[in-house]
């Protein structure tokens, strides 16, 4: 399969700067995989297009603060992106500018935490030493940044926003923390609808997958097969794999809130061949062709051009019909990407 195959054109108004005025008002484009037909709805819509028969699985990992802004004795200004906990302070981060670092080199971000360059890694990544006294959150907390994905634009001196973004690229049921992206697709609900949802009967189950910033990463193989997928953790507990396990020998529909919940559950299925309590890894590449042995129905956002992820929608419900949803999306200026509408793939 040729990259080409998965791009698209999409005028920059469309990218999403800010998000809803509130979760549930976004925009959802509704996609019947089998027949093809399209319907224009609501995100709070979804109360009514969900039943008993679906059992819904969202991922409640929490984004956090890794962006941190600071300088050199000398006063250059450094950005460090902390990207995964390895070990006690220890951190794999990327590095801005890289060249005016070396092994040794001390990054001052506040009164309360400093970094010490360790060593190069790989693909243009560094091991930091994070320097602090007491519990290291909290102070993440006050001394980081949200660390938006580069298509959305914002100057970090404006603290309103930046208190908007604090609330808002974050679930409203978010509580592993880990990822240094949002699972998007879950920024729609709030928590009445989530409520509505239990009212009306329908099972709601959760899951941890931590968002690497692997997930913006463009395939840049010309053949697709070629493309090697970034590592990501996850965790399944065992209420939810029983929850999971119940619901498809009952033939009830598992909904999956957002690919990352996808590749958690299809990664699990392909590794043990059921859902069962794990903490494991997954570099899964779902892509057209791949038959799906857990998820029936999907809520996601829209995705970027030669993304893993739009290979993966491609794959659930055919590229021609997500390519047709994806020209109505843009006809009827949905908002796309992380800040954006969704759609939901049934």
């Amino acid at each position: 399969m040729n990259i080409s195959e998965f791009d698209y054109n999409l005028p920059e108004e469309l990218i999403a700067q800010f998000p809803a005025q509130k979760r549930e008002l976004s925009r959802m484009l509704v996609l019947d995989r089998q027949s093809g037909e399209i319907a224009h709805k609501h995100f709070y819509d979804i109360v009514d297009l969900l039943s008993q028969d679906d059992v819904l699985i969202l991922n409640n990992t929490k984004v956090i603060p890794a962006r941190l802004l600071g300088e050199k004795d000398t006063g250059a200004k450094i950005e460090v992106f902390l990207l995964k906990n390895t070990d006690g302070k220890q951190w794999e981060a990327l590095i801005k500018p890289s060249k005016r670092v070396k092994n040794g080199t001390i990054i001052k971000f506040s009164e309360e935490l400093q970094a010490k360059v360790l060593e190069r890694l790989p693909n243009d990544k560094w091991m930091v030493e994070l320097v602090y006294d007491g519990d290291f959150y909290p102070i993440l907390d006050r001394v980081g940044n949200i660390p938006l994905p580069p298509y959305i634009e914002r100057k970090l001196s404006d603290e309103q926003i930046k208190h908007l973004d604090y609330e808002r690229y974050q679930t409203v049921y978010a509580k592993n923390r880990g990822s240094v992206a949002a699972p998007t697709a879950g920024l729609h609900f709030s928590t009445e609808i989530l409520e509505k949802l239990s009212k009306k009967g329908i099972n709601i189950g959760y899951i941890t997958l931590n968002v690497g910033l692997g997930t913006f990463r463009p395939v840049k193989c010309e053949n697709i097969l070629d493309h090697k997928m970034d590592s990501e953790t996850y965790e399944i507990t065992q209420e939810t794999a029983d929850l999971i396990n119940n619901a498809k020998a009952m033939g009830k529909n598992i909904v999956a809130v957002g690919t990352t919940t996808v590749r958690t559950l299809e990664s699990a299925y392909q590794k043990y061949g059921e859902i069962k309590a794990c903490h494991d890894s997954s570099e899964m590449f779902i892509y057209p062709g791949y038959e799906f042995k857990v998820i029936d129905k999907l809520i996601t956002n829209f995705h970027l051009p030669k993304s893993t992820l739009l290979m993966l929608v491609s794959a659930l419900a055919g590229r021609d019909k997500i390519f047709e949803a994806y020209k109505q999306a843009i006809e009827m200026k949905y908002r796309f990407y992380s800040y954006g509408d969704c759609m939901f793939i049934k």
